[in-house]
């Protein structure tokens, strides 16, 4: 990424020709080249490689369509899972909240502007004490 940047600065704001970049830099003038036509650093990008567990899904799925919170060591054992249960586990935290329902007992979160709290005080002139108190929640839909 460094290099990204540096190669951008010396060729857009010094004017250095491509081969004397790569020259100074130690890299292909090809590479140079990449550099200045890419929008952005360049990236490492790893593909996602399989995992065991992904040819018993479907199988999987089809539990959790039906009992949604079937504790993992039953859907191992219904499928004829024959390998440790780590695979399998992760594959269930990452597929079982599209089944899971919403937790009542789950603490609510808002971002910040979508909530608000106005409370109302109403004091008797006289002795200036409260007469009416009432918290109103305000929820931005």
């Amino acid at each position: 990424m460094e290099d990204w940047a540096e190669i951008r600065r010396l060729y857009r704001a010094e004017g250095v020709p491509i081969k004397e970049i790569a020259r100074r830099l130690g890299v292909a003038r090809n590479t140079v080249r990449a550099a200045l036509r890419s929008d952005g650093p360049p990236k490492y990008q790893r593909a996602r490689r399989g995992s065991v567990a992904d040819a018993y899904e479907p199988q999987i799925r089809a539990l959790l369509r039906e009992w949604p919170r079937m504790p993992t060591p039953v859907i191992s054992q219904r499928i004829g899972w024959p390998y440790s249960e780590g695979p399998l586990k992760k594959l269930l935290a990452r597929i079982r909240p599209e089944y899971v329902g919403i937790d009542p007992v789950d603490r609510v979160t808002y971002q910040p502007g979508e909530l608000a709290q106005c409370d109302l005080l109403i004091r008797e002139p006289a002795t200036g004490h409260v007469v009416w108190n009432d918290g109103l929640l305000l929820v931005d839909p």
